[in-house]
């Protein structure tokens, strides 16, 4: 069965609020198995734009990443992160088919 994963760009605005944010959510994200694979390093644009900060988190199933952003834990989380920031989610599935040889 394939993993979950979010796919998170965001530009944080208020940079306090937005670490309440991250502490409230580490319960849902614990519950629901999540791993950060990819968490606001460095990066470079090559082509098309991005947000500020981008992470990715990697969930044992595509369910378990809809579940956890679906979660109360997540939701009540979420309502600290609403003004503290712009942000672009996406829930996705991961691949397990070929790969390049």
């Amino acid at each position: 069965m394939p993993k979950g994963y979010w796919i998170v760009r965001v530009d944080v605005t208020d940079q306090e609020q937005f670490k309440q944010y991250a502490v409230a959510n580490a319960e849902a994200l614990k519950k629901y198995g999540a791993k950060f694979l990819v968490r606001a390093g460095q990066f470079t644009i090559p082509e098309g734009s991005t947000r500020s900060r981008n992470t990715i988190v990697e969930f044992p199933t595509y369910q378990a990443a809809f579940d956890c952003w679906n979660s109360p834990e997540y939701q009540a989380a979420l309502k600290l992160r609403l003004s503290a920031s712009s942000m672009d989610l996406v829930i996705i599935e991961g691949y397990d088919g070929p790969q390049p040889s």
